[in-house]
Parts: C-alpha cells; sequence; structure tokens
C-alpha cells in the first residue's frame, strides 16, 4: 500500500512537472515572434465568418505564427476575439497578442488607386481605365457623352462633360466598378474644389462658366509652371477681348488621336477650316480641350493685368512673354521658337 501511495505521488509529481513545463513552453511561445524585428508585412486575409481558432492553422501556413496549439492557447488567455473580414498587414515579427489586435483592427480598403492625370482628355482617361481593364474601351467616352445622367449644382455643358471630370487620384475596386459612379465622383470633386468655393466670384467675373473651364483647359496645357497662368490667362483673355486669334497650338492637337503625333499636329495647324485652330480662329475654341486642375481654374478665372499680348516658352520651358510683335519675334529668333 505505501508502495502505492508512492507511485501515485511520483506520477502527480510528474504529471505536476509536465503541466508546468508545458504552461511554460505555451506562455514563452506566445510571447515569441517567429521572426526578428523588422520582417516585413505579409497581406493575410480573413474570410468572412471564420472563427478565431480556424485562423491558426491558416498563420502557421504563412509562416506568420510556429504553432496553432500556441495559438489556441493564447486565445483561450486572451478572452473575446472577433477578427474582421478583409485583407490586414500582418508581420512574422509580430507576437500573437500583436497579430490578434491587428486582426481585429479594420482591414485594408478593397480600392485601388486610378489616378486621372492633369490636363487629361476624355480619351486619355478611357484609354486608361480600359488598359486597367477597369472598362471596356469606349465606356467612359460614351457615359462623359450624356451629361444628363448626372447631377451638379452648375449648370451642365451639352455634348461632352470634357473639362468638368475633375483629375484626382481617386479609389476604384476592381470587379466592382462602376463607370458612372467615377464620373459622378469627378463632378462632385470639381464642385467641392472649384466651383462651391468660388460661386460668388463666379457671379461676378461677367464670363460663364463654360468659358473659364475652356480657357483653364488651355492654361492646364499652355504653362506648366501654375504661378504662372494668370500671366498667360490674362494675355489670352486679352486677346479674345479685344478680337485677336489666340495661337494657342494646344488646341489643334485636341482631336489627335496621340497628342504627341507630331506629323498630325503639324498638319492641323495648316489646316485653316479647322474650328480648333486658333492661330487661324478668334474666339475660344469650340469646348475644353482636356482637365483642368484648380490652379488653372482660379488662373482662368482671375487673370492677372499685364501689359504684355504675347508669350512664348524656351527649351527649359520658361515664360517669355512680350509687348508687341516686334519683341515677340525678337524672342523667337533668341530661343529658336518656331
Amino acid at each position: 500500500m505505501k508502495r502505492l501511495v508512492l507511485g501515485l505521488c511520483g506520477l502527480l509529481v510528474l504529471g505536476a512537472l509536465a503541466l508546468g513545463g508545458a504552461y511554460i513552453w505555451a506562455e514563452q511561445g506566445i510571447r515569441r515572434a517567429v521572426a526578428p524585428p523588422g520582417a516585413p508585412p505579409v497581406e493575410f486575409a480573413v474570410v468572412k465568418g471564420t472563427t478565431g481558432k480556424a485562423l491558426g492553422p491558416q498563420l502557421v501556413l504563412r509562416g506568420l505564427i510556429s504553432d496553432a496549439r500556441l495559438w489556441r492557447w493564447h486565445l483561450r488567455r486572451r478572452g473575446a476575439f472577433a477578427p474582421k473580414a478583409g485583407r490586414h498587414l500582418v508581420s512574422p515579427s509580430m507576437t500573437m497578442s500583436e497579430i490578434s489586435a491587428a486582426l481585429e483592427s479594420p482591414p485594408l480598403p478593397d480600392d485601388v488607386p486610378f489616378v486621372v492625370i492633369e490636363g487629361w482628355r476624355l480619351r486619355d482617361t478611357d484609354e486608361a481605365l480600359a488598359a486597367a481593364k477597369l472598362i471596356k474601351p469606349g465606356a467612359y467616352l460614351e457615359a462623359a457623352s450624356h451629361p444628363e445622367r448626372f447631377t451638379a449644382p452648375f449648370p451642365l455643358p451639352k455634348g461632352t462633360l470634357e473639362g468638368y471630370l475633375y483629375p484626382e487620384t481617386y479609389g476604384v475596386i476592381p470587379g466592382e466598378f462602376d463607370v458612372e459612379d467615377l464620373v459622378q465622383r469627378q463632378l462632385n470633386t470639381f464642385a467641392e474644389r472649384f466651383y462651391l468655393p468660388r460661386k460668388e466670384a463666379l457671379s461676378r467675373a461677367g464670363r460663364s462658366l463654360h468659358d473659364v473651364v475652356v480657357m483653364a483647359s488651355m492654361l492646364e496645357r499652355e504653362e506648366p509652371l501654375p504661378t504662372q497662368r494668370a500671366v498667360v490667362s490674362g494675355i489670352l483673355w486679352k486677346r479674345i477681348d479685344k478680337g485677336f486669334p489666340l495661337g494657342v497650338d494646344a488646341t489643334s492637337r485636341y482631336e489627335l488621336e496621340e497628342w504627341n503625333d507630331r506629323k498630325a499636329f503639324l498638319k492641323r495647324l495648316r489646316d485653316t477650316s479647322d474650328p480648333w485652330n486658333t492661330r487661324h480662329r478668334k474666339g475660344l475654341p469650340p469646348g475644353p480641350i482636356g482637365s483642368p486642375t484648380v490652379a488653372s481654374l482660379e488662373a482662368a478665372l482671375e487673370p492677372q493685368a499685364n501689359e504684355f499680348w504675347y508669350y512664348l516658352h524656351d527649351a527649359q520651358r520658361r515664360l517669355h512673354p512680350s509687348r508687341n510683335a516686334e519683341e515677340h519675334e525678337a524672342l523667337r529668333r533668341k530661343y529658336n521658337v518656331y
């Protein structure tokens, strides 16, 4: 009987030692990351409806934890755990406590950035959307050619929304992309960035919103420095008011399939019947030639009064205004601009 008692005591001691060892192993394991500090994060997806325990084997497969049993112990010790469905950035340098906190935080957004470049035409944006496999070619152009489908706090133009679709980086969700939603968001951005803050100034400007947009679209292409656009705007509005041709060559590029197609551009410059040829046609071109930014819209709305009638840019794209044709010709010879 004494031996039996001693044996049971020995087993209890061994069991206690084993339990103690397991406890120490588990406690140390949940506090120890599988990689040293500085390991790059990886994207880990939590599928909707997945339980906390079910995430253990997945975390092991991704090399984020060493043992699913330790993960279960961590959850038992932690208590409530509510991972959020979606994509999360998790690093193997994190402890289990840090990993579980990361999985409970808001997931990464599902959208990806799509950039509409300043000055782009509708056709340029359409091509970029098609290249990103967000639309079939022509879908954006088609949507932007029906202003009546959209709403804005200002009168929408007839024909197309060229010039009114603000250039910016927009978050889009591949697979759920709605081209008309993008167009409406661009109109909203135009209103928020320019129209609403400058509504009162527009009412006093003596020019229509559409004329301001047309001018701004030319300034976006004509003058690379936003700080100089008000100077160019002053020159161009003065030429319009006095009945002089604008001479903005960018307008002759508007209908080209490729903006930088020099051969086609030179042919357009020689075409005196082209309504977009502002070397020969007086007044504004038939419409905007691209998407202007706030800097260009502001410059078109508030031109800088000056003594100049002409301007050109040298090879470094520096602006050189002139007061008369003689000064302009002298600058052309000086900078070899023809």
